[in-house]
């Protein structure tokens, strides 16, 4: 089923199997097109993952078309929430959302998260924590910041009890997301 979605590597690079993305993304669109607004949403698109193979296609896009496509379930969402509820219902279940994130948000720098475990690979915390600031100013007085900015934030790796366990920084971000997305 390999078609030309998106732009394929060049040489013995690896990208994205081109076969998984191309039926994922028509089965993405049929479920946007054809099914009710919680059979796909934009969480599941978050989710989704593909192999990395030789000649496979360029991640970079597929993850830029990924991003779009997770907004647009997103969107959906919200305006058949807003259609049924009203504005003011969607901006209190953003508010709800928003303040699950202060008790992790308010701890002090490098106490935020827990260290990985068997002093494995995680985080800088600096990193992470300068994150956590942007995210409280957004928050607090309306600083500029964008779910595509969290989305992209990359962390220096650190290993050891002074390191962020990677999965609980990830999932954090990800409700973050939810909460910027939710409201762009």
């Amino acid at each position: 089923m390999s078609g030309t979605m998106f732009a394929t590597v060049r040489g013995f690079k690896r990208g994205y199997d081109r076969d998984e993305v191309d039926e994922y993304f028509a089965h993405a669109r049929q479920q946007y097109e054809h099914a009710p607004a919680d059979a796909l949403n934009s969480t599941d698109v978050r989710r989704v993952g593909f192999d990395l193979v030789r000649g496979g296609y360029v991640t970079g896009a597929v993850d830029a078309a990924l991003d779009r496509l997770e907004q647009a379930f997103l969107a959906r969402t919200r305006a058949e929430f807003v259609n049924r509820y009203g504005q003011k219902a969607w901006m209190d279940q953003l508010g709800e959302q928003a303040g699950t994130l202060y008790g992790r948000l308010r701890r002090p720098d490098g106490d935020r998260f827990s260290p990985p475990r068997y002093r494995g690979q995680g985080y800088e915390p600096a990193d992470v924590d300068a994150l956590c600031h942007r995210l409280i100013a957004y928050f607090d007085n309306g600083a500029k910041l964008s779910a595509g900015e969290v989305r992209s934030a990359t962390f220096r790796a650190r290993r050891g009890q002074n390191a962020y366990d990677e999965d609980s920084v990830d999932a954090f971000l990800a409700r973050a997301v939810d909460v910027l997305l939710g409201v762009e």
